[in-house]
């Protein structure tokens, strides 16, 4: 074993190196350049959705196309994805069992708020796939999230949800909430708009914290807690061995609901980590993949908990409320969701796409940490199935706090862009990769060889 110290890459390096690499991205780009301040006319930010501009990039990034792990900019430039759509298109962009249904719902109806020819297979297949037996279908995981904590309450009688700290679940306005420096509930940095005091409503609390999850359930007027079964978009924090089993102890125990959010653990297994390690949810939600990229999630619920559903929709209609919940949209279960959802679980997320996957995601974590223990960097390796992320500390981190702490922006920028210029995506906002059945060991191996060579860069005195 080396007895050298590791070598920290500064924020100067970092810094010199992105000043490098961004004259370099627009010398190659003039098509996405001028498509950029051609749509800063007409688009906050110069493009449709704002975060698509929080690329670490000098100027947006145009996409022509997307096929399996490669995308086609503006300008003719090829990548290859490991961000796939920071999970959207996990499966590879366009998989041909969806294109082919696509093509052929299309011409045949896209919406009427009826039900389609595909919603009873759709529906045995998630029962069969996640093990819960009563689903609805919505069009984002932001959607069913809400939804699910709407249910939660109104089958409860209870005003207050539980989510971690560093969680997240969309933009549903009761996880956008941040642990306060006295154990306070505060918004989340950066949330607009909002006027409800969420404090009132939401109470969070470190992951993998027993002893602060007993406190926030023990006023016996919690609806329900909302997690991910890791937390993923605040940098990737696993579960402590027994945490999940001691949450679904509590909750049990306390009278409150426990949904599970897999749309990025969907990673885990074609099951997802619900499945895979025989979680005990009483809902489950799941965005992003499951229609293989089209907009669409789905929100699932135990036996009990749908009879209660029944229950609280009764009550509610007997008051003169029916067909006004406040769940769901006329765009809703679409017949073009459900045929993309049912090519997705019979053709795409398969067992031998998983094995191809995860496979590789674990060639690609092995030499992450090959490379980082080579440059001396004391940054770490997580991994979850088909996803993988390096962060910038020693150890993997516990709670989301730990993990944001761990944040280097200027060296995250540098990497990312770096990354970039040599034709390879990495997810913007951390720095998370995904596999897909599309991404092959070449890729793999291209990503790990651009990855040495700007650490290379980095660490040059």
């Amino acid at each position: 074993m080396s007895t050298v110290a590791p070598s920290e890459v500064s924020d100067a390096a970092a810094d010199a190196l992105y000043a490098r690499e961004a004259e370099a991205y627009a010398a190659a780009r003039p098509a996405s350049r001028r498509l950029a301040e051609e749509a800063r006319a007409h688009f906050y930010g110069g493009v449709p959705m704002h975060w698509m501009a929080d690329w670490p990039t000098p100027f947006p990034l145009f996409l022509k196309e997307a096929e399996g792990a490669t995308l086609t900019d503006a300008d003719g430039l090829r990548y290859t994805d490991f961000c796939l759509g920071d999970t959207g298109s996990m499966f590879g962009h366009s998989p041909a069992p969806v294109a082919r249904v696509l093509a052929e719902r299309g011409a045949r109806g896209l919406t009427a708020m009826l039900a389609s020819e595909d919603a009873a297979a759709v529906g045995r297949l998630l029962a069969e796939r996640f093990g819960l037996p009563v689903w609805q279908v919505c069009a984002t995981a932001t959607d069913a999230n809400r939804y699910a904590l709407r249910w939660a309450r109104a089958v409860t009688g209870r005003p207050v949800v539980v989510v971690f700290d560093g969680c997240y679940h969309g933009t549903v306005e009761d996880a956008m909430v941040r642990l306060g420096p006295g154990g306070e509930t505060q918004p989340r940095p950066g949330l607009l708009g909002q006027v409800h005091d969420l404090s009132r409503s939401t109470r969070v609390v470190p992951f993998n914290d027993p002893t602060a999850l007993a406190a926030a359930l023990a006023p016996g007027d919690v609806a329900a807690v909302l997690t991910e079964p890791a937390l993923t978009n605040c940098g990737m924090v696993l579960p402590d061995d027994g945490f999940l089993d001691t949450l679904r102890t509590f909750t049990r125990a306390a009278g409150t609901l426990l949904i599970v959010d897999e749309t990025h653990t969907f990673s885990t297994g074609p099951g997802g980590y619900t499945r895979t390690y025989g979680l005990e949810p009483d809902m489950f939600v799941l965005g992003k993949p499951i229609a293989g990229g089209l907009p669409a999630a789905v929100y699932g619920a135990t036996a009990e908990v749908a009879a209660r559903m029944a229950e609280a929709h009764a009550r509610a209609s007997a008051a003169g409320g029916h067909g006004h919940s406040g769940m769901g949209t006329t765009l809703s279960a679409n017949p073009l969701q459900l045929a993309a959802m049912r090519a997705t679980l019979e053709d795409v997320a398969t067992p031998a796409a998983y094995s191809h996957m995860i496979a590789l995601a674990n060639r690609l974590a092995d030499g992450l940490e090959a490379v980082i223990a080579r440059h001396r960097q004391p940054w770490t390796v997580t991994r979850l199935g088909a996803r993988c992320e390096f962060q910038f500390r020693a150890t993997p981190p516990r709670t989301g706090a730990e993990a944001e702490a761990a944040f280097r922006p200027a060296v995250e920028r540098a990497l990312h862009l770096f990354l970039l210029n040599r034709g390879l995506v990495i997810t913007p906002f951390h720095n998370m990769t995904l596999c897909s059945p599309a991404t092959t060991e070449a890729d793999v191996d291209r990503l790990l060889a651009a990855f040495d060579d700007a650490l290379a860069q980095l660490t040059t005195r």
